[in-house]
C-alpha cells in the first residue's frame, strides 16, 4: 500500500536561485530495519536553516502558497556548489507515530508507538526512519518528543567530550539558548563548572534563575574583566561556540590566555603553556571567524558536529545518553515553542523572517498534519 502526503523540499540552482516548496509525494514502503513515521511535530532548529534558508535574501523573496523563491548571494552560493541542482528534504528531527515497518523484529516492535526520530526529512507528513535511531516516547506527547534529539544530545555531547578530554569546566557562548539552558542543568547534575556568555541583561537574570553561577554579559563595558574572573574561578580552558563568525571565540581565547599568563612565574615571549581549546558548532553569524594573534601558540580551534561525535563515542555511550534524555524529557531536556505552524504556514514571509532571526526562546514547531 502506497502512502501519499505533503513534503517540503529545498533546491539551490547554480545561478543562486533558492526554491523552497511543498510537494505531494508518495512514500516508499519501509524495508528491513526501517519504519514509516506519520510526522506530527518537528522543530525548526538553527541547524535546519543551513539548507532551508542559509544566507538567502528572504526580505526580497517571492512568496506564494506553500513556496518561496529567493536569491543566494555570493560567496554563499559558490560555497554551496555541492548541492546545486539537488532537491533536498529538510528537517533534522521530529516525532510522530510509527504506522508501518520493515521485516526486522526491532522495526515491527515500534508499530503503533509514538517515537522521536532524526530522519533529515521531518518537514513532511510521513518519513522513513531507521528503527535504531528511533526513541520510543512511552507516555510522552509528540510535542515533548519533537526536540528530543538535536539539542539534548548536543548538550550532553559537550559534557561527554569534556570528560573524555579530562576537562572539569566549559565555556559556552550564546548561552541563553534552549541548548544553553540544558547545558546548565547537565553541568549542575554532573558537577562540571560552566562559564556562560550572553549578550543581554535579561539573559543574565534568566540563567541565574536556573542556578548558573558564572554568567557574563558581552554587552557590558567590563565584559573582558568579568570573563577573566569567571575563567580564573573555574579553570575553564575549553569551550563551545555556536556563533562562529566575528570575535566570540577570539575573545574567549584572549581571556583564557590572560588568566594563564597571570599565573606564570616567569615571562615567555611565546605566551603561556596552557592549552586552550574551542569548538565551533554553529553559524549564528555567517561572517568570517576572526582570530587575532594575542594568545600564544597553545590553542586549538575545531568544528564540532553531533553525528560524527556519536559515531566516535560508541553505542554504549549513545544508548546511555539517549536513556538520560528520555528519563528527563520534561525537565532537564524540555523545549518550549513560540508558535506552531503547518507546512504551508512555515513558508509565509512573516514566518520565514521570524524563525530565521533565531531569537532566544522563540523556536517554531512544525505540525505537518494540522
Amino acid at each position: 500500500m502506497t502512502t501519499t502526503g505533503k513534503q517540503l523540499f529545498t533546491t539551490l540552482e547554480s545561478d543562486g536561485t533558492l526554491t523552497v516548496a511543498i510537494e505531494d509525494v508518495s512514500f516508499p514502503e519501509p524495508t528491513d530495519n526501517q519504519v514509516l513515521v506519520k510526522m506530527e511535530a518537528a522543530p525548526i532548529n538553527p541547524s535546519d536553516l543551513a539548507i532551508l534558508t542559509s544566507a538567502a535574501d528572504l526580505e526580497n523573496a517571492e512568496y506564494s502558497n506553500g513556496k518561496f523563491v529567493a536569491k543566494m548571494p555570493e560567496p554563499f552560493n559558490t560555497g554551496s556548489k555541492a548541492r546545486h541542482g539537488q532537491k533536498l528534504p529538510a528537517g533534522n528531527e521530529g516525532a510522530g507515530t510509527v504506522v508501518a515497518a520493515g521485516d526486522s523484529d526491532m522495526a515491527k516492535a515500534l508499530v503503533g508507538q509514538r517515537v522521536a526520530c532524526v530522519p533529515g526529512s521531518a518537514y513532511s507528513q510521513y518519513c522513513i526512519a531507521d528503527a535504531t535511531m528511533c526513541l520510543p516516547l512511552g507516555d510522552h506527547s509528540v510535542e515533548d518528543g519533537a526536540s528530543a534529539f538535536v539539542n539534548p544530545m548536543t548538550a550532553l555531547g559537550f559534557v561527554e567530550n569534556a570528560k573524555m578530554d579530562g576537562q572539569n569546566a566549559i565555556v559556552h557562548t550564546a548561552a541563553a539558548s534552549n541548548l544553553g539552558q540544558m547545558l546548565i542543568k547537565i553541568c549542575q547534575e554532573d558537577g562540571l563548572e560552566l562559564v556562560n556568555i550572553v549578550r543581554k541583561a535579561d539573559h543574565v537574570d534568566l540563567l541565574k534563575g536556573l542556578g548558573a553561577k558564572h554568567v557574563v554579559n558581552s554587552s557590558d563595558d567590563d565584559f573582558m574583566k568579568q570573563l577573566r574572573e569567571a575563567i580564573d574561578a573555574t579553570d575553564a580552558f575549553y569551550g563551545f561556540d555556536p556563533i562562529g563568525g566575528g570575535q566570540a571565540t577570539d575573545n574567549v581565547f584572549k581571556a583564557m590566555e590572560q588568566v594563564a599568563v597571570s599565573k606564570m612565574t616567569e615571562y615567555s615571549r611565546y605566551g603561556s603553556n596552557q592549552q586552550k581549546r574551542m569548538f565551533i558548532y554553529g553559524r549564528l553569524d555567517m561572517g568570517p571567524t576572526i582570530l587575532t594573534p594575542s594568545y600564544g601558540f597553545g590553542w586549538t580551534l575545531s568544528g564540532w558536529l553531533l553525528t560524527p561525535f556519536l559515531a566516535n563515542a560508541g553505542m554504549e555511550t549513545v544508548t546511555r545518553m539517549r536513556q538520560r534524555v528520555l528519563d528527563n524529557l520534561t525537565t532537564t531536556f524540555a523545549s518550549s515553542y513560540k508558535t506552531k505552524v503547518n507546512l504551508e504556514e512555515m513558508l509565509t514571509k512573516e514566518a520565514v523572517l521570524d524563525y530565521r532571526a533565531m531569537k532566544t526562546g522563540e523556536k517554531y514547531l512544525v505540525t505537518p498534519h494540522s
